[in-house]
């Protein structure tokens, strides 16, 4: 696991910092769709992801979702950082989005390795930093975009973290993302398929304008 942490993460930090994570974290390979976090558990370990991708996910008081923002290979999730710091309980859910491999790292440890490591408080701010970024980027597309370029932007992100411009997903799953009704996104599909920016298959959808 130790080549894998410097393939990785070599880059943001010190070799003592990396045999912690090594000695600590636990190791996972995560099939799609797996569940790593629910809302209203207690956090006790915090991801920093090897590869694939991760989506983020909050729910209103009816059980709707909306997609908040994916995290990919170099992250961790901002969210659960906040949760860990305050020592509460988790208010996002995180689904992985392809298959994926991470390590988990002990709660305890993040105190303790942002006085003891540079590396580690630099790596935590710009998380902070990038994750606020697609948070507000999120609100954004609530309030400024319609309906069909919201779904064109999820297509087109869904695209990128998968590394594929085919994308398995059902109109359904779309409208639980985005937090609306599967018929409306039937009908918005269709009607970008129209467009030309994207073909609709049979078990998937290609986008063609990225």
């Amino acid at each position: 696991m130790i080549e894998a942490l410097k393939r990785h993460y070599g880059y943001l930090f010190e070799d003592d910092l990396l045999k912690e994570i090594n000695q600590v974290g636990l190791f996972k390979e995560i099939p799609s769709g797996t569940s790593l976090m629910d809302i209203g558990e207690p956090i006790k370990f915090m991801p920093l992801l090897f590869s694939g991708a991760i989506k983020i996910l909050r729910e209103d008081d009816k059980g709707d979702e909306l997609l908040l923002y994916f995290i990919e290979t170099g992250d961790t999730c901002a969210m659960s950082i906040t949760c860990c710091m305050g020592n509460t309980k988790s208010e996002i859910r995180a689904i992985a989005e392809t298959d994926a491999t991470l390590i988990m790292v002990p709660v305890e440890k993040m105190t303790e390795w942002m006085g003891k490591y540079k590396s580690w408080q630099n790596f935590i701010l710009q998380s902070y930093h990038e994750r606020m970024k697609e948070l507000l980027e999120a609100i954004d597309t609530i309030a400024f975009l319609k309906m069909d370029e919201r779904l064109l932007k999820y297509l087109r992100d869904k695209a990128m973290v998968n590394h594929d411009d085919h994308i398995q997903v059902t109109h359904y799953e779309i409208a639980q993302d985005l937090h609306t009704s599967r018929v409306v996104i039937s009908r918005l599909l269709k009607k970008l398929e129209n467009d030309g920016t994207i073909k609709l298959m049979r078990n998937h959808i290609q986008v063609l304008d990225l």
